[in-house]
């Protein structure tokens, strides 16, 4: 697969957009309503890291759209100085879709939780994941059910002891990442809420990117299940914890050695051909894979989000774990519609909706 400059990437997901007339700033995008989320949510930060990236893009704001469902994180769109909705649980990819395909000049974004995208949501994520439409799905993950005061979610590990679940859930929780590799997804993303330049650098690499891109972000509660990333905050936990994946890098993690790269590698087991971790120091960096987020099969992106271990979450990716071209829903649906119309011309919506077989029934 040919591979692309974020500059070539960004012009076509955005070109459509109109542009700002004037530069902007942080400002511009808060809204003049007061944010009503717990004191020490991860919410905050990832608000603040949107509104302070938006300006990067240079798109009018009244040309964005923040779609979201229902849950803490669905609050989102009251605090964004642009369009936007709170829809309907679960419902927002569906809402997102129509609006990104019938209007093209709009920057739609998709603001959901783990429990409203992958309970009651889980079937419209998908299929707008599969579509690949032009939108872009920030899906909140603090595994576990805030705004309904604690129950356990779809990503909350096995023996989680909540309100719902008071001798340990009995549920395998949802990976969100394979489970979107799995609906071949075109890109696919995690981030951390706390890492204010890795968050950024994230949303920006999705916002480029031409068709659905999901970017999963652990986001803490602290009043129902604070510390559930605490692995990733503490620096010396973090070098064991967290696999940082970059295109084109050598996937190391762990406390740096003599290079300066993690003394543990991911390499590909010849005998299974699944992934696995080693130390480097003792077995060399000859069988080290190199990432390649722009691989055409999802496969090896598929096995590097399988490496994390369910309930720590140790020898977690983070970073874009795929963004690869495929045919957009909404471009090839205004070609079609524009190829029927010098076809066929104007067409009769009544004449559709009734079809051959009618019958007029008398009184």
């Amino acid at each position: 697969m040919t591979e692309t400059t974020p500059e070539t990437r960004r012009s076509e997901a955005l070109s459509l957009v109109p542009k700002a007339e004037a530069a902007q700033s942080m400002k511009d995008f808060k809204s003049d309503q007061e944010v009503r989320w717990c004191p020490g949510c991860g919410d905050y930060a990832v608000l603040a890291a949107v509104q302070g990236f938006m300006p990067q893009l240079g798109l009018a704001k009244e040309n964005i759209v923040f779609v979201s469902g229902i849950g803490c994180s669905s609050r989102f769109p009251y605090y964004m100085n642009t369009y936007g909705m709170h829809s309907i649980h679960g419902r927002a990819p569906a809402i997102a879709t129509g609006l990104a395909s019938t209007r093209r000049d709009l920057s739609v974004w998709v603001v959901t939780g783990d429990g409203d995208a992958l309970s009651i949501g889980g079937n419209h994520l998908i299929h707008a994941l599969r579509r690949n439409v032009n939108l872009k799905i920030l899906l909140f993950n603090n595994r576990i059910y805030g705004l309904t005061k604690g129950q356990y979610s779809p990503t909350s590990e096995t023996g989680k002891i909540t309100k719902s679940t008071p001798m340990g859930s009995l549920d395998s929780p949802f990976n969100p990442v394979s489970l979107a590799l799995g609906a071949e997804a075109s890109f696919v993303a995690r981030t951390v809420d706390s890492d204010r330049k890795h968050l950024t650098s994230t949303l920006r690499a999705a916002a480029d990117h031409h068709g659905t891109a999901l970017v999963e972000i652990y986001q803490n509660c602290n009043i129902f299940n604070d510390g559930a990333f605490e692995a990733f905050k503490d620096k010396e936990q973090a070098q064991e914890a967290v696999i940082r994946l970059e295109h084109g890098e050598p996937i190391r993690f762990g406390v740096p050695g003599e290079d300066g790269l993690g003394t543990k590698g991911v390499v590909r087991d010849p005998a299974t051909g699944d992934l696995r971790v080693v130390d480097v120091t003792e077995e060399g960096t000859d069988g080290v894979l190199v990432h390649d987020a722009q691989a055409e099969s999802p496969t090896t992106a598929f096995a590097l989000s399988r490496l994390a271990d369910p309930e720590t979450l140790y020898r977690t990716p983070i970073g874009v774990l795929r963004d690869v071209r495929r045919p957009v829903y909404d471009t090839d649906m205004s070609t079609q519609l524009e190829g029927a119309m010098e076809k066929q011309g104007k067409g009769d919506l009544g004449a559709l909706l009734a079809g051959n077989d009618t019958w007029t029934v008398a009184g």
